[in-house]
């Protein structure tokens, strides 16, 4: 996304919020029409191609052989039901938006990094990341022009590279949601769409994942593999642009069959609840410790917030603030999970983007901060696919009474006391 663009939904009701609402940009991915160059070959910590896809006795191609039917997911866990009187696990939940492949490594890095600790993420694929550049035309995007798009649209190098890091991560046991397409925020943007508008921009979004290889020219190449999912079975949830329009899209979702959204900014550390048969899963504000006067100490989990409170929205700042920036970030995660864990063990959420904003310190610092929650004891780091199946296994009563739990407040004498049988 532009400056401009990233600039246009600092209006919105969410942002007004606590000052700003998530976003998503492609801000090291070529725009439309740019004269930047790219080579980029998928990374070698991805899941090595089939020498004869369409052989594979386990794989069923679909539509073009863009995506496949491969079986269950890998590395999925057994969901427990929790036993009388026996603490919830600390659920931390890491997801990214728009999840391309770019020549910063970031997918593979934070991809490796989940792996090392037998840990679960889910990625927010933008649709358009499956459509290269020279296609844009095909995108239709409701209220918009034909073609246009906030974010930039990709190579098809860029294309393949991020359908690569896509097919591993799923393999690896992450899920799939989706970021959608163009990234309209603000007041011309997805706050203003329709049900039907959103059913639209959902259809094109799995079109373009469905289709890839036609788009980038490669049907016909057992040499590149096929997503190995169902996208239509895959997809159960979403986050949306700027954490904006989520009245007008979960009709839709519901009527879909998803089973969650993740588009709803300043939510609090409580466990969540459902609207219209789908499980909500807002970002939380989180403590900003260090926030200067007049602003608010609570920021929402999300990289892009922390910059704005740090600079403004500049994402190239005074290189000699950048290790206090980043320990600010780090200690808002922290802080965020220790406000969890410590009391009512309410899930918590937390967004980011693949991006390299002020030297790459949030990165670092989620990284930072993924590390130490990842030691701690009884802590699940899961995707939201992951933590709906231990919602859905537990008893019901159960989870009323953790939803009675205030944010910050621990169960009234302990855990055991308070989910006793009966």
């Amino acid at each position: 996304m532009t400056g401009q663009s990233r600039r246009a939904f600092l209006g919105s009701a969410s942002a007004a919020l606590l000052g700003l609402a998530g976003c998503n940009a492609a801000v090291d991915s070529p725009r439309a029409g740019s004269s930047r160059t790219t080579t980029v070959t998928p990374s070698p910590t991805s899941a090595p191609p089939s020498p004869t896809g369409a052989e594979d006795p386990a794989l069923r191609l679909i539509g073009d052989g863009s995506t496949a039917d491969t079986g269950p997911q890998p590395h999925q866990p057994v969901p427990d039901r929790l036993e009388p009187g026996q603490p919830p696990p600390q659920f931390v939940v890491f997801s990214w938006d728009g999840a391309a492949n770019l020549e910063t490594g970031l997918f593979p890095r934070f991809r490796s990094l989940a792996a090392e600790y037998g840990a679960a993420m889910t990625f927010f694929l933008s649709g358009i990341y499956a459509l290269p550049a020279g296609n844009r035309m095909q995108y239709a995007p409701p209220q918009h022009p034909v073609g246009a798009s906030d974010i930039g649209f990709l190579s098809t190098a860029e294309v393949v590279a991020t359908m690569s890091e896509v097919r591993a991560a799923w393999l690896d046991g992450h899920e799939i949601g989706t970021h959608f397409n163009g990234h309209f925020c603000g007041a011309t943007g997805v706050g203003r769409w329709s049900p039907a508008d959103w059913a639209s921009e959902i259809e094109q979004a799995k079109r373009f994942v469905t289709t890839w290889k036609t788009n980038a020219g490669l049907v016909g190449r057992p040499d590149i593999p096929p997503l190995p999912f169902d996208y239509e079975r895959e997809l159960i949830g979403g986050r949306t642009p700027c954490l904006e329009g989520q009245e007008g899209l979960l009709p839709t979702a519901a009527a879909l069959g998803w089973k969650y959204d993740a588009s709803s900014p300043g939510g609090v550390q409580a466990w969540p609840s459902q609207r219209m048969g789908m499980w909500i899963f807002p970002l939380p504000a989180v403590p900003f410790v260090g926030a200067t006067n007049g602003k608010s100490k609570f920021a929402l989990a999300m990289d892009y917030n922390f910059l704005y409170k740090q600079t403004g929205g500049n994402l190239h700042g005074d290189p000699a603030m950048y290790p206090t920036w980043r320990a600010q970030a780090r200690d808002a995660y922290l802080a965020g999970f220790q406000q969890a864990y410590t009391t009512n063990r309410a899930p918590l959420f937390i967004g980011n983007h693949f991006e390299q904003w002020n030297g790459g310190i949030y990165m670092d610092a989620v990284e930072d901060a993924f590390r130490q929650i990842a030691e701690q004891p009884d802590v699940r780091l899961v995707s939201f696919r992951q933590l709906i199946a231990w919602l859905e296994a537990q008893d019901p009563a159960v989870l009323d009474r953790l939803r009675a739990l205030s944010p910050g407040t621990p169960p009234p004498g302990g855990w055991q006391t308070f989910l006793a049988a009966g």
